[in-house]
């Protein structure tokens, strides 16, 4: 059960191009997952980011964090008991996944799946979307898990994926500028047959939600998670349609893998038409990703069958009138030999030798495309594969791929991409720096810890953390070097982020603001 737990902090992510609606953030803000639509786990310009910091040392059981042993420390602020959402910032505010196991509201009580807002400057607590759980236990809404999506900003919005699979939009004030939108939020985060909630100054705002389940007859396994990318008006979102409790049967292989929605109203405007659901391995919890390739706009996502999809992101009607977004190209993340044995038989899923589907976010940099293959970790260590595609290159429907890497074992980890290298990350706890272009290894450092997190390259470095609570830090470049291993008081499943010169890193319960200017 733990091992289930911990991967579910992992589902949880080049510049952007001029098409993509960033909001008014700030160049040095971190709105959404990967910082901006193409995914590169990059803070270019970030200033300087210490190594040389202290988290401190929890007090007891207190949940408090000793300022006696902390260096460099801004602040820190307590989440829940699990929080696996990654945090993003935008405009002041930082926004962070959790659960409610260290209410900051008594008025909500018991296991509920929570989303908080926090002052950047300081983290305080400035108000939160504090939600029931869908009442299907581990198969659709696992208990405790919080809140595992990492959100998105433009302007004054927040578009995030919830526990009871659905897409809602808030407003990034909450309730400090007066209810729009749904009227009715009480009783909604109460849930159907629960008296509503009395709703307050520091609760969120809803403007619009729109629900998978009820909409498109997904099914979610284990948890929804994933994170929305905004695009010209339009929000992509991948729906976590899966397996049941046999991890065997696709209860619902006709509902769409990915769709789009009207940014503004919530309308939906599009959805795959891949055939991806009926050959669905595990889920569909991988993030899109938005680039401009030889002039084509395209989403790109990683799928839950194996494959990585380019797709227009205008939908068309097709001959029974659904608006589908066309597909431009796919290319397979699994070698024929994992899929299929010496003898041509199938391999089983979640064996050691056999494929693997995304869970990890492609990356777009530099007109390439890089994604790890992987699973949930409770299936354990097996064969694993790093592609470079490029997608100009297209032959009967298939990208090219440029070249691939298979030392690398399963990752759910995004890679970054920066100064011609990539580093990657897998689930054995090995981190790889590769050549961008060709894919040849130039090191390879062992963090003796399974990993869940994705790198982060920020100040010439690359942070990455792992589940024995260590977030190891080496210099990015082409020569290996180890600069510090930090030690947290609770595991590292989520991903570090820079924003404003300022590293966040979250573990299940703590968020930590690090800076060179804290004492």
């Amino acid at each position: 059960m733990k091992m289930k737990l911990q991967l579910l902090a992992a589902l949880i992510c080049a510049h952007l191009c001029s098409s993509v609606a960033t909001s008014s953030a700030t160049a040095e803000d971190w709105p959404m997952w990967g910082k901006d639509a193409n995914r590169n786990m990059v803070a270019p310009d970030s200033g300087p980011i210490p190594h040389d910091f202290a988290p401190g040392e929890e007090i007891g059981r207190t949940g408090k964090i000793d300022p006696d042993t902390q260096k460099k420390v801004k602040w820190v602020a307590k989440l829940g008991s699990q929080a696996f959402g990654n945090p993003v910032v935008s405009q002041g505010k930082i926004l962070v996944g959790t659960n409610n196991e260290a209410p900051h509201n008594p008025k909500y009580k018991g296991d509920r799946s929570v989303f908080i807002c926090l002052d950047e400057k300081t983290g305080e607590h400035l108000w939160e979307f504090n939600l029931h759980k869908l009442g299907a236990g581990k198969v659709s809404d696992w208990e405790f898990l919080g809140m595992c999506s990492s959100p998105a900003v433009t302007g004054d919005r927040v578009y995030v994926v919830t526990n009871l699979c659905e897409i809602v939009c808030l407003d990034l004030n909450g309730m400090a500028n007066g209810n729009q939108g749904m009227q009715d939020e009480g009783a909604y985060l109460a849930g159907q047959g629960n008296p509503p909630f009395e709703i307050g100054p520091k609760d969120a705002d809803v403007i619009w939600k729109y629900d998978m389940r009820e909409e498109l007859n997904v099914f979610p396994h284990n948890i929804t998670s994933n994170s929305c990318l905004v695009v010209d008006g339009v929000v992509y979102v991948a729906t976590s349609n899966g397996v049941d409790w046999s991890h065997i049967n696709i209860p619902t292989p006709n509902a769409p893998s990915l769709i789009a929605l009207d940014a503004e109203t919530g309308e939906l405007i599009g959805e795959d038409a891949s055939d991806i659901g009926p050959n669905i391995m595990h889920c569909n919890w991988s993030s899109p990703s938005f680039g401009t390739f030889a002039g084509k706009p395209t989403v790109v996502f990683g799928a839950g069958d194996g494959y990585v999809y380019g797709y227009d992101p205008k939908a068309v009607k097709d001959e029974d009138d659904f608006n589908i977004l066309p597909e431009r190209w796919k290319v397979d993340g699994n070698l024929k030999s994992y899929r299929f044995d010496e003898a041509g038989e199938p391999i089983p899923y979640a064996t050691p030798p056999g494929p693997s589907e995304y869970i990890a976010t492609p990356v777009i940099h530099d007109g390439l495309i890089y994604a790890p293959i992987g699973q949930d970790p409770e299936h354990g260590e097996g064969v694993g594969r790093l592609i470079c595609i490029d997608p100009t290159q297209v032959t009967d429907g298939i990208a090219k791929v440029v070249w691939d890497f298979t030392e690398i074992t399963r990752s759910i980890s995004t890679v970054s991409v920066a100064d011609g290298l990539v580093f990657a990350a897998d689930y054995a706890g090995q981190l790889f720096c590769l050549d961008a272009k060709t894919g040849e290894k130039k090191w390879k450092h062992d963090t003796l810890g399974h990993i869940w997190s994705s790198t982060l390259v920020a100040d010439g470095k690359v942070f990455l953390g792992n589940e024995d609570g260590i977030l190891t830090i080496l210099k990015a470049g082409p020569e290996k070097q180890l600069l510090a291993e930090v030690e947290f008081p609770a595991p590292i499943y989520s991903s570090a982020i820079v924003a404003n010169g300022v590293l966040y890193v979250a573990t299940q319960s703590h968020l930590y603001a690090i800076s060179a200017d804290a004492q």
